[in-house]
């Protein structure tokens, strides 16, 4: 019997609970386009720093009080962001809920010197927030082998004209 959360090609994989935790922790690294929801169009994006993702799979940022961006969240605290490692064919889709604090646990988790450029009082500027990310609905695509091996099959898939799709995707429910 096929496992449901796979097609019989193996290109749809939805994961559930620790596997799709660590799916997520995996591809929300580093950079993303944070992209906050307004009556004007286009939606405002704007490259974000991600701080950390714990185990129960909120994302954390850190953001100006002042901002344009957390004006909008207080508006309308849903966000779409968008997570690319190119190098690997890696990308993320989520959609989700924000909340705004000024979480001192959370800052003492996720600081580093880095963030200092944005927040010259250092943990205790007065500017600083914490916004929470809570994921409602995740999208991934990436390959089955890595970058070398999806490189060979699309060659091989040019010169014999056979589809050799090396991809896979699906959703993530943490």
């Amino acid at each position: 019997m096929q496992d449901p959360r796979h097609d019989e090609d193996g290109h749809i994989q939805n994961l559930t609970g620790a596997e799709a935790l660590e799916k997520l922790k995996d591809l929300a690294d580093g950079i993303c386009m944070f992209t906050t929801f307004t009556d004007s169009r286009p939606a405002p994006s704007r490259p974000m720093a991600l701080q950390g993702v714990d185990d129960d799979g909120m994302l954390y940022f850190f953001s100006a009080a002042s901002s344009n961006k957390n004006h909008e969240l207080a508006a309308d605290p849903a966000v779409q962001l968008f997570f690319c490692n190119q190098g690997a064919s890696e990308y993320l889709s989520l959609y989700g809920t924000t909340t705004i604090s000024r979480d001192r646990e959370k800052i003492e988790e996720y600081w580093n010197p880095f963030v200092k450029t944005w927040f010259q009082g250092g943990k205790d500027d007065p500017d600083l927030t914490v916004i929470r990310v809570q994921p409602e609905n995740c999208r991934y695509w990436d390959t089955k082998n890595n970058q070398a091996v999806s490189w060979i099959k699309i060659a091989a898939s040019l010169v014999t004209g056979k589809t050799m799709d090396d991809g896979v995707e699906g959703e993530l429910k943490v």
